[in-house]
């Protein structure tokens, strides 16, 4: 399966030993430190993932996948007092190899134009 998904802390940190690093002229409004901790669980769990702007995809096994997202979710939930999940998945047993095959295979659909 592939998850895409987001998180957004609001609120004051969970955790009083955080202190959010806005560089002068940031957007107080902005979570990267939040989504940089969500990141790392990500990336230490040795599944196939990328990140872009506005989503996190990882694939693996359900339990595995859903594992990740869980401990994510609580890291980036440690800068505020409550969490925002947004989550999509593609459920397809069996295959696997998708994160690349889905780009591929379109890549390849707009080559035939």
């Amino acid at each position: 399966m592939i998850v895409a998904f987001s998180v957004q802390p609001t609120g004051e940190p969970s955790d009083p030993t955080l202190r959010r690093d806005l560089e002068q002229g940031s957007d107080a409004a902005s979570v990267h430190d939040a989504v940089a901790a969500a990141v790392r669980i990500v990336r230490d769990s040795g599944l196939p993932h990328r990140t872009s702007s506005m989503f996190t995809e990882i694939e693996g096994e359900w339990d595995e996948v859903m594992d990740v997202v869980r401990r994510a979710t609580e890291a980036a939930g440690c800068y505020g007092s409550r969490v925002s999940l947004v989550l999509k998945a593609d459920i397809r047993p069996g295959r696997s190899g998708e994160l690349d095959g889905k780009i591929e295979r379109m890549e390849k659909a707009l080559g035939r134009d």
